[in-house]
């Protein structure tokens, strides 16, 4: 038996050298490499959808099942984002023309589910949570025959108290690095114009990061969104594709984007919306008090009720007098 034991040892001493002799063993990882795993570790990520479900937005009223088909998209979209790393976080937020909801989590309560075979639980959670809340959001929502803007401003100020609450609750040493992604298919609405500045700078100043996918037409508001957080902004042409352009362009996150190939972004518009007429415009008057923006004077701020003194006539400059010889 000890003859027998020493044999087999040997034979497997010999092959463990032979294969020693034909593989080589890979180089061990550099300093700096070993860091930045151990920071992707020490990370979350946190992705925050506004999916906009306005049942009067042209690209539903053209075709309701465009909205299945738009949710089916961000429903696979956000689960390869949870894929990537365990830590990984996901909030879907609905904005409607009435109300903003949350999808995904759902506070307090679970659904229940069923065991499916060969399917991840986490990803069936997602699924079958935002289908269900998205359901039953559309059956209690008003209808309405003339369309209405989407509330994405108060959306997007939703979630970015969702990602201030969550970071607080971040455990030390460890990173959250935030984004909000929105979907949307509606017209530029300039009556929030005030809010979404609030939200953009607000983002600005806690390094959220804005992206935006229109659906429908370009939107100049998203794009100055995306332009002072340093998101990125795309229109798709082809919604049969969303998906595709959603894996492509909205996967990386913001510290990778820079290594790929991404469409370039577009020029932005600046232009300010008046307060009175709801309108972009190129000039316009300022109130030096609340910085409210207006297409044509008025003697009273209609936003902080300010009175201005009426500009007279500009002073007529007297002409000069040409000096004659006997002057001189």
């Amino acid at each position: 038996m000890l003859l027998t034991l020493r044999a087999l040892l040997t034979k497997s001493y010999k092959c463990f050298a032979e294969c020693g002799q034909r593989f080589v063993l890979p180089a061990k990882m550099d300093a700096a490499e070993v860091a930045a795993n151990k920071e992707a570790e020490a990370s979350i990520d946190l992705l925050a959808i506004v999916l906009d479900t306005n049942p009067t937005q042209h690209i539903v009223r053209q075709n309701p099942q465009n909205l299945t088909q738009i949710l089916e998209a961000v429903i696979a979209f956000g689960n390869a984002h949870l894929m990537q790393k365990a830590q990984n976080k996901l909030a879907v937020i609905s904005c409607s023309h009435h109300a903003t909801d949350f999808l995904y989590p759902l506070p307090g309560r679970q659904v229940e589910l069923r065991p499916i075979d060969g399917q991840y639980e986490a990803f069936s959670l997602v699924e079958k949570t935002v289908k269900q809340q998205l359901g039953s959001i559309l059956m209690n929502a008003p209808r309405l025959s003339s369309p209405c803007e989407s509330l994405l401003a108060g959306s997007m100020s939703m979630a970015l108290c969702y990602i201030s609450r969550l970071q607080r609750n971040v455990a030390a040493g460890v990173k959250m690095h935030s984004r909000i992604l929105v979907l949307t298919g509606s017209n530029e609405c300039a009556s929030q114009y005030m809010t979404y500045m609030n939200v953009f700078f607000t983002a600005q100043k806690l390094s959220i990061v804005i992206d935006a996918c229109a659906l429908d037409k370009t939107l100049s508001l998203l794009q100055q969104g995306c332009d002072i957080t340093s998101g990125q902004f795309l229109k798709v042409t082809q919604l049969d594709g969303l998906l595709q352009y959603l894996l492509w362009v909205f996967m990386p996150s913001p510290q990778m984007r820079h290594k790929l190939v991404l469409p370039p972004p577009p020029k932005v518009d600046y232009r300010a919306s008046c307060f009175c007429h709801r309108e972009l415009i190129d000039i316009g008057y300022v109130c030096s008090v609340c910085l409210s923006v207006f297409c044509k004077y008025s003697p009273i701020c209609t936003t902080c009720h300010t009175i201005f003194k009426t500009p007279g006539p500009l002073p007529i400059k007297p002409k000069k007098k040409k000096k004659t010889e006997k002057q001189m």
